[in-house]
């Protein structure tokens, strides 16, 4: 007789919506995941990825023993070996680079998984311990999350689900359908509500498909948009003065940088028609409530953060804020914080204070010596939840730097992925389906906890048990370093917080008490308490006070030799190299595209289906073409993130981008990235 059961869980990938799961098992296999009807953001409704998770589970590929390099680096060459084994190799390698200087040892984590606990916390407490370098986690959100932080406080913002009430959507920089879903079905209530949707991207996605209008700006132009709407407001008066004089910190300023911007000035940095901007002016101004849904493509330029906070000035302008359906959504990350000290035990540095290592430029950091300036050189990488060889900037250099015969890297992992194939030791990790965890998420207000629905698959470990497995090796004697999983969770949050965690054990999620209109009455968590359209913090720091127009690094016109911007936006069925290898979704996916304009096709003599080489400098990425409206004039849209081992020349659009940084929250320039575009003959990219 079959045994079946329905376990609560939660998505734990790098997407606002942070879904709860029901996993169906029956005799200790899961067979189906599916979204939990109880939890009112998910109503039962998952993405066509995460819905195939069990695929991706009992994929015929899954790491599920350890294993060591046997071939070249690179070369994927792996030969089974022990737990045992394993563990006493790296505890061996570690301790002796760790006599020298723990400083030459360096973490490197991003989101493979969201989770408090398989994320950020016996990781952090090993490594703490054994006082490695630092890594400054940058590669995604960290200038606009800067930008936030200086302007209304923090990642804050509207609740998700009063999109639904707005009577006008700016969709900024986001392909919702496909990175966003459970807002998109808000969106969609507001729209049959009778309300307006603008979308403000380079790319004509298919959000854009659905909304009233599309605003096709050149990458890296944000700001000046921003800036032209408060000129628009400004002159027309359509300001809640009240709010402003209450509650914001600067206006004078602004209005002075502001009134340099009208829409045809910004319509010719932006590629767009003043009018355009002027509409956009007047139904922003004259319309309430008006909601944005910002998201993090438009802040990878050079201008990223002075963008988003230009963008995030506008509700105080307006007094938006008012109305619980008004205001704006980057994050709400920090809306209910997490113990996150308790977790990653930051005091076992005691005074060591080590160095700090930017994720986003890891390729030329593999490849520094050591230098009085630098420290010393980095001889050890420990990689969990990344894949940094397909995802970070620049990518030709990354894998020169994770070549290095002298540098010995551990890599954990669900699969063999670009980076396993660099790996000394590799480290089966268990998958959400087979470990505990807990779950914050950054685009609604609920705490979310993930049981194990079945056992381990094979030999595979959580992460936190591989840290802990490790500590346990070198000798670690900290009482922390014997908290099991399920404990880890437990200390997530504190009771203050409002997260009951038998709430969490009998529902699988929880509702913690936050307010509707977080800043209806000012109360911005700024030093000051307002909206701080000027902020003393950052000039203090040399930084312009006020948010301006940053051009791009690699502006329009600044290169004969590369006319056409590439923006990199994810391909639909993955996020970020998640999921390229489940084999159902690949066959949505089809293959690596470059989507390019038909006018720019045509000097080209670019047709849809033929191989093309996209290159500049930093190096050359072969794949088909697609002629499409979907791509501006003067911009190229390189779908991603596939590994580079599925590329026609083994690389992706990574090996494109730079590793030049934003103006503020040193994050990485993916959409600041000029490239050409040429015919290939196909023998030549084989």
């Amino acid at each position: 007789m079959t045994q079946t059961l329905t376990v609560r869980g939660a998505c734990p990938h790098d997407c606002p919506d942070t879904c709860a799961l029901l996993t169906t098992v029956e005799d200790g296999r899961a067979v189906k995941v599916h979204g939990n009807p109880a939890h009112p953001h998910t109503d039962g409704v998952l993405c066509a990825k995460v819905s195939r998770y069990t695929e991706r589970t009992y994929h015929p590929d899954r790491l599920l023993h350890p294993m060591k390099r046997v071939g070249p680096k690179g070369s994927g060459q792996f030969a089974r070996i022990s737990w045992d084994e394993a563990l006493d190799t790296v505890a061996s390698r570690l301790s002796a680079i760790s006599a020298c200087d723990p400083q030459a040892i360096q973490p490197y984590s991003y989101a493979g998984t969201m989770g408090l606990v398989q994320g950020e916390s016996m990781d952090r407490r090993f490594f703490h311990q054994l006082g490695a370098s630092l890594l400054d986690r940058t590669i995604c959100a960290s200038a606009g999350g800067e930008a936030l932080t200086q302007t209304i406080g923090g990642k804050l913002g509207m609740r998700v689900e009063f999109f639904a009430e707005a009577k006008l959507i700016l969709i900024w920089g986001s392909n919702s359908i496909g990175s966003n879903l459970h807002f998109w079905r808000y969106a969609m209530a507001a729209k049959r509500a009778g309300a307006r949707l603008v979308c403000i991207d380079p790319r004509k996605s298919e959000t854009a498909d659905k909304c009233h209008e599309h605003i096709a700006l050149m990458p890296g132009t944000d700001a000046a948009l921003a800036l032209a709407l408060m000129h628009e407001l400004i002159v027309n008066r359509w300001l809640d003065q009240d709010y402003i004089d209450s509650h914001t910190i600067g206006f004078g300023n602004l209005c002075e940088r502001a009134l340099l911007w009208n829409p045809e000035r910004a319509a010719a940095v932006c590629g767009i028609n003043a009018d355009q901007i002027r509409r956009l002016a007047h139904d922003y101004g004259t319309t309430q409530p008006a909601a944005i849904r910002l998201n993090y493509g438009m802040q990878r330029v050079h201008g990223g953060g002075n963008a988003a906070r230009a963008i995030a000035c506008l509700p105080a302008l307006t007094g938006a804020w008012r109305y619980r359906a008004g205001g704006l959504l980057l994050s709400t990350s920090a809306t209910v914080p997490a113990q996150r000290s308790a977790l990653q035990r930051p005091d076992l540095l005691g005074p060591r204070r080590p160095r700090t290592i930017n994720m986003s430029t890891i390729g030329q950091d593999l490849l520094q010596p050591s230098s009085p300036s630098f420290g010393p050189q980095i001889d050890a990488l420990v990689v969990y939840n990344s894949n940094p060889v397909a995802v970070a900037p620049q990518s030709a250099q990354v894998v020169q730097g994770f070549a290095r015969e002298d540098l010995f890297t551990v890599v954990l992992e669900h699969f063999q992925t670009d980076t396993a194939d660099y790996a000394d030791i590799l480290l089966p990790a268990t998958t959400q389906l087979e470990h505990w965890d807990i779950h914050l998420s950054y685009g609604h207000t609920d705490v979310l906890l993930n049981r194990p629905a079945i056992e381990p698959l094979g030999e595979a470990r959580s992460n936190a048990q591989i840290f802990r497995d490790l500590g346990a090796r070198m000798g670690f004697r900290d009482p922390c370093f014997a908290d099991d999983d399920e404990a880890l969770c437990r200390q997530a949050f504190a009771p203050a917080s409002g997260v009951d965690f038998d709430a969490l054990l009998r529902d699988g999620f929880a509702h913690p008490a936050v307010p509707e209109a977080p800043f209806a009455q000012g109360g911005f968590a700024t030093p000051s308490g307002r909206c701080e359209f000027f902020s003393q913090r950052l000039a203090d720091q040399g930084l312009d006070g006020l948010p301006d127009h940053v051009p791009n690094h690699e502006g329009a016109g600044s290169s004969s030799s590369y006319p056409l911007a590439m923006i990199s936006p994810p391909a639909r069925n993955f996020l970020n190299s998640s999921f390229v290898n489940v084999t159902s979704l690949r066959n949505i996916e089809g293959e690596p595209l470059l989507e390019i304009p038909p006018t720019d096709a045509a000097v080209r003599g670019v047709t849809s289906g033929q191989v093309v080489r996209v290159f500049n400098d930093r190096g050359s990425y072969h794949c088909k073409a697609e002629v499409s409206e979907r791509a501006r004039p003067g911009v190229v849209n390189g779908l991603g993130i596939w590994w580079r081992k599925m590329g026609l020349n083994g690389t992706n659009v990574n090996e494109l981008t730079s590793q030049a940084l934003t103006d503020m929250g040193r994050g990485p320039t993916f959409y600041d990235c000029l490239v050409e575009v040429q015919v290939e003959n196909p023998a030549c990219a084989a």
